[in-house]
């Protein structure tokens, strides 16, 4: 591995620490093209971790080391990047920025003590980092922001802080001011507004700290005085505004104290304008990161029970505790085996300890319950693809393990002698089908054995063998996330291809009518023999199959009356026009023949379904589609929109109400044909500019249109 490290780039000291609070966790958020991955290789590099930021040899970086991340050229996986300043580990959690991978956001957000949100100079933000705002302040999470891709020839600091002000509220004020160099359009260095000092990063870092020229004083004046209000605001220190109001020149001691204070609690939100391309503000950063962010003391921690469900008192953050770990993320490596991801929240993890492992159940997406004991092996500190041997992880730090049998993302990882299990994390239901299907009769069991791994590492993936449609379903959350799939399988040796997604159709009969049924074979000496007449009638929609005898007189003897029910059924399972099983008929037998020598069991199967299909061409059959009932949930201004567009979808809006946990957001409700939710993860995304999700619960079957049934029928192939 140290080979590896080294082919990587790495070139500091693995970062190890033993004390809780010298541990940061700091997720960073924003959307594609912000410059986060970007921002992770310069901290790294202006730190010592990596000697240079930036793409080696192979096309890869540090972060983006994934083939199917250069392929899309983003990022698409959560990737940790551990560095050390002043001291403090600081484990920088990179996700991607698409809406696509956003369980690998949410996993970043679990193992996450802070939050730095990069908003681009150039771009903005678009609505999800805004709605993720929301989220992060909900949970008091604390936050800062990183404006980035200050050298574009485009970029705007004061507009970028003035939009971030309109979208994420009070209290986000910058810390320091770009200084832009000689020709007034590069930034060369920043003003401070506490410290009133210049950092000129002309000639690289660390920054050259000087007093500001007399044209920066302005500047500095107005933006200072702004932050230190907004600082003593928050101050526990009461008395403070009053003596600042007066007049009295407040120390700089004070300020960072309470500034300090202030950003751990969630309470205020510092903006710090950093160049990942010259390194300007990127030492500024690491302080805000390290002096403003809290440690894993300071954080809550989530709620465990038993793994029989039974209550245990809350945790915390004590490496001489209770071992208590989550796997926030898990990998299959061609060359390493399965790599886990973990985050210990209590205890300490030590190698070669025998550990519980407990996860949720999940069976709909492939996640079973599941709980067994296991042997850690080997512990590490990731920084990317790389993986750096340590001795323990205590309680607030993360590692990776590897060559766990059964971890999966999401489990809880903890003693032998007292298994506990962690309460989940909130992850979206996928909701966009993709079917998949192995080139060859070779490739099936490569095919299920890969997916069976990928889908226990990625919670946001379900896969689901249809047992009607006899197609292997993968649901993914977007098209990006089913195409990285698809590469995966792909680099696994898997020969495969994708097939349009078919829905599982019922049929019916819309008529009364009448049928015979009449099987009469002479073969070898031996005959079968069997007639029966039946009354077929429409229940109504969901009433299902009702058998009713009214033979008289013996007509069909009472032993072969089962056998007439059971063929019935059976022809009812392969379908009378397109191969898609029939329901809601009541079936009367009501006239028959039979031979004492030659009728049997299966002549009479075979009479009653011959019957049914010979009534089937008189009682107007008919297709019928499910319908789901569909809860979208959309920003207030886009309700119009995605109203007329689900009833472009043959949809029936029932009615809309505000969304009770989240100020601005509607939720519509509406009935939806599944035909026409096959795309819409993918549709409505674009409609609400990311923002907009839904769920979906199927209600029952309704009468297919017309044109749409009698394409239906062209597809399929009935069943003899």
């Amino acid at each position: 591995m140290a080979q590896k490290s080294q082919e990587k780039g790495v070139t500091g000291a693995v970062p190890v620490v033993t004390e809780p609070g010298m541990i940061r966790n700091v997720v960073l958020v924003g959307h594609s093209g912000a410059g986060k991955t970007t921002l992770v290789e310069a901290l790294l590099a202006a730190s010592g971790t990596i000697g240079r930021a930036g793409n080696v040899t192979d096309g890869t970086t540090v972060c983006d080391h994934d083939p199917a991340a250069v392929r899309q050229q983003r990022s698409v996986s959560l990737a940790c990047a551990p560095l050390l300043h002043d001291g403090v580990k600081v484990n920088l959690l990179d996700t991607p920025g698409y809406a696509d991978f956003v369980g690998e956001l949410r996993a970043g957000l679990r193992a996450a003590d802070a939050a730095l949100f990069v908003v681009s100079a150039v771009d903005g933000m678009d609505a999800a980092t805004a709605a993720l705002w929301e989220e992060c302040a909900a949970v008091d999470m604390p936050r800062a922001v990183a404006v980035a891709r200050l050298d574009h020839p485009r970029a705007d600091f004061d507009e970028a802080v003035a939009l971030c002000q309109r979208v994420f509220g009070d209290n986000v004020l910058p810390l320091y001011l770009p200084m832009l160099g000689d020709d007034g359009v590069s930034t060369v260095g920043l003003l401070g507004l506490i410290t009133r000092r210049v950092f000129d990063y002309t000639a690289g870092l660390p920054a050259d700290v000087r007093d500001p020229d007399p044209e920066h004083l302005p500047a500095i004046s107005e933006s200072r005085n702004e932050l230190i209000e907004g600082i003593i605001a928050e101050s526990e220190d009461e008395s403070l505004m009053d003596r600042y109001l007066d007049g009295e020149e407040i120390g700089t001691d004070v300020l960072i104290d309470d500034l300090e204070k202030a950003v751990a609690r969630g309470h205020f939100y510092p903006v710090v304008p950093v160049c990942a391309e010259t390194g300007v503000g990127l030492d500024a950063l690491l302080e805000v990161l390290t002096a403003g962010f809290p440690s894993p003391l300071e954080h809550e921690l989530p709620a465990v029970a038993g793994v029989d469900g039974s209550p245990r008192p809350p945790l915390t953050c004590d490496p001489d505790g209770p071992l208590v770990a989550e796997v926030v993320k898990t990998t299959v490596d061609r060359h390493v085996g399965r790599v886990s991801l973990v985050r210990v929240f209590s205890g300490t993890l030590r190698p070669e300890q025998t550990v519980h492992v407990s996860g949720h159940g999940l069976a709909e997406r492939g996640h079973p319950d599941h709980d067994a004991d296991e042997r850690v092996g080997h512990i590490y500190t990731p920084l990317g693809a790389s993986l750096r041997e340590v001795g323990t992880c205590v309680a607030g730090d993360i590692c990776a393990i590897t060559k766990s049998g059964s971890a999966e993302t999401g489990d809880t990882v903890s003693a032998k002698d007292d298994p506990l299990l962690i309460a989940p994390w909130d992850m979206p239901e996928p909701l966009l089908p993709v079917a998949v299907v192995a080139r060859t009769r070779a490739d099936e069991d490569a095919l299920a054995r890969n997916l069976a791994r990928l889908v226990a590492g990625d919670p946001t993936m379900r896969l689901e063998r249809n047992p009607e449609t006899h197609q292997l379903v993968l649901w993914c959350m977007g098209e990006a996330h089913a195409d990285v799939v698809l590469d995966r399988l792909r680099a696994g040796g898997v020969e495969l291809e994708t097939e349009p997604v078919k829905v599982s159709l019922r049929e019916t009969l819309t008529a009364p009518a009448t049928g015979h049924g009449r099987h009469v074979k002479q073969s070898g000496g031996h005959g079968q023999y069997a007639v029966c007449d039946i009354e077929v009638e429409p229940l109504p929609r969901g009433a299902g199959f009702e058998f009713v005898d009214r033979v008289v007189g013996g007509a069909v003897p009472h032993n072969y009356i089962p056998s007439v029910e059971k063929g019935v059924r059976a022809q009812m399972e392969r379908g009378l026009v397109a191969g898609h099983p029939v329901v809601d008929l009541r079936v009367t037998l009501v006239d028959g023949k039979a031979h004492s020598v030659d009728s049997s069991d299966a002549a009479f199967q075979t009479a009653g379904a011959l019957a049914l299909r010979d009534a089937a061409e008189k009682g107007q059959p008919a297709l019928l589609e499910p319908v789901d009932e569909v809860v979208v949930r959309v920003a207030d201004g886009s309700v119009g929109a995605v109203m007329g567009d689900l009833s472009g979808r043959r949809g029936r809006v029932l009615g809309t109400e505000p969304d009770p946990d989240a100020e601005g957001r509607t939720l519509v409700r509406a009935e939806v044909p599944a035909t026409e939710l096959l795309r819409y993860a993918v549709e409505l995304r674009s409609m609400t500019s990311g923002t907009g999700t839904f769920r979906r619960e199927f209600v029952r079957y309704d009468p297919m249109p017309a044109h749409l049934a009698d394409q239906a029928r062209k597809e399929h192939t009935p069943h003899p």
